[in-house]
């Protein structure tokens, strides 16, 4: 049995909130590159050895830079399906979440970087729990399709 879908009109909110963390991983490569250029931290080191950053704040920096944008490529497929897979039947909800994750990936990228793993709590609470709710909207939408 084939399943015809046809895209709400409000679908486009969906690909734009998509579309949005192609630009959030742009931020995070710029970000992780001005770090590691300030710590010196030279290729093929992914991270500063534990001991130099805890004597230099511009290594600590570049790790924090490092982790934040490791972090957000590590969420970024799970991120991506969900939108798509929600706005199938709830764009606008899906659109706004995904909207809403994508920023709070900045904020936490910024925070992260600036301030240490302590300064990354508030925007990485707001992204999870936008993530997870992207998630069980997929989740549901996913049902429906398969059982109604």
């Amino acid at each position: 049995m084939a399943i015809i879908v046809t895209l709400p009109n409000e679908y486009g909110y969906v690909l734009l909130a998509t579309v949005s963390t192609f630009f959030i991983n742009i931020f995070h490569s710029i970000n992780t590159g001005k770090q590691r250029k300030a710590s010196g931290v030279k290729y093929p080191a992914a991270y500063a050895s534990q001991e130099v950053a805890e004597k230099d704040p511009k290594a600590k920096a570049f790790n924090c830079a490092q982790r934040a944008h490791a972090n957000f490529t590590e969420n970024l497929t799970p991120a991506i399906g969900a939108m798509l897979i929600a706005g199938l039947k709830y764009p606008v909800l899906a659109g706004a979440l995904g909207g809403l994750w994508s920023l709070s990936r900045v904020f936490y990228a910024i925070g992260y970087t600036k301030g240490g793993p302590q300064a990354r709590t508030k925007f990485g609470i707001i992204s999870s729990v936008g993530l997870l709710t992207l998630k069980l909207t997929a989740a549901y939408t996913a049902v429906q399709m398969a059982f109604y």
